[in-house]
């Protein structure tokens, strides 16, 4: 079964990682960067992580140390020491994808990405995917689901049917993906796995929109892109991509 995409995501421009910004104390992902992109009407785009004991948490990358003072991979501690763990330039922990739900409650499109968790986006042991089942259950505002990882969303094809699903798409340079084996990146380039998982969209990479396989994508469902960060950046895209995702300045919202 193939969810469609709602409307809700072709409107307003999508916020990457929420309206972060580190000068106004609001960490990429975080609580208040999630509020305020909320407040201004944007649809937000967060990513998920697993901690050890299952719990899906709002988080991009798979070590803390980028982000926080801690150091070590996020799925080797349990959710409530995550969220202790203070965001860098913020006042507050790492959220879990439940408190971002309940603070969201519906008012606005939510585009949640399941981040690989083994580094070769190959087939995943399924914990995050369940995860962040259950943490959407029952949650009935605009939400979709993506992943650079095919595997991943075939997974929540199964857990989670009628939630919208697509693939996170680029051209996937093996250089830039290693430790990605060359041939997957190949593989992945094609987006053959795009009917297979049953997606109706694709998040591609704006620098690589013009790619004849967008276009056909593009014949049959939406296209949205990343990651946009100026006015000039959006125009270009939009000649291609249905939405933008963006970041570092703030994307109009249409009339």
């Amino acid at each position: 079964m193939r969810a469609p995409l709602p409307p809700a995501f072709l409107t307003a421009p999508i916020a990457h990682r929420a309206l972060h910004d580190k000068t106004k104390g609001r960490p990429e992902n975080s609580l208040a960067a999630i509020l305020a992109a909320s407040s201004a009407g944007y649809g937000i785009e967060l990513d998920l992580q697993i901690s050890s004991d299952g719990v899906a948490m709002v988080f991009h990358d798979e070590d803390l140390d980028r982000l926080t003072e801690e150091t070590g991979p996020v799925r080797a501690k349990d959710a409530l020491t995550l969220m202790s763990i203070g965001l860098r330039h913020g006042a507050e922990g790492i959220p879990t994808l439940a408190m971002v739900l309940k603070l969201v409650a519906g008012r606005v499109p939510l585009l949640l990405e399941i981040k690989d968790q083994h580094g070769t986006l190959g087939p995943t042991d399924g914990q995050l995917e369940a995860a962040t089942a259950a943490a959407l259950a029952g949650y009935d505002g605009p939400v979709a689901l993506m992943s650079f990882n095919p595997h991943s969303i075939a997974e929540m094809a199964r857990l989670c049917p009628g939630i919208p699903r697509g693939l996170t798409t680029s051209a996937f340079d093996p250089e830039e993906w290693a430790p990605v084996p060359a041939d997957r990146c190949a593989a992945l380039r094609e987006i053959g796995d795009f009917d297979r998982v049953g997606a109706s969209f694709i998040s591609h990479e704006a620098a690589d929109l013009d790619s004849p396989r967008v276009a056909e994508i593009k014949a049959k469902a939406p296209v949205l892109c990343w990651t946009i960060t100026s006015q000039a950046a959006e125009t270009k895209a939009r000649r291609i991509a249905d939405n933008v995702t963006f970041e570092g300045y703030m994307a109009p919202i249409p009339a």
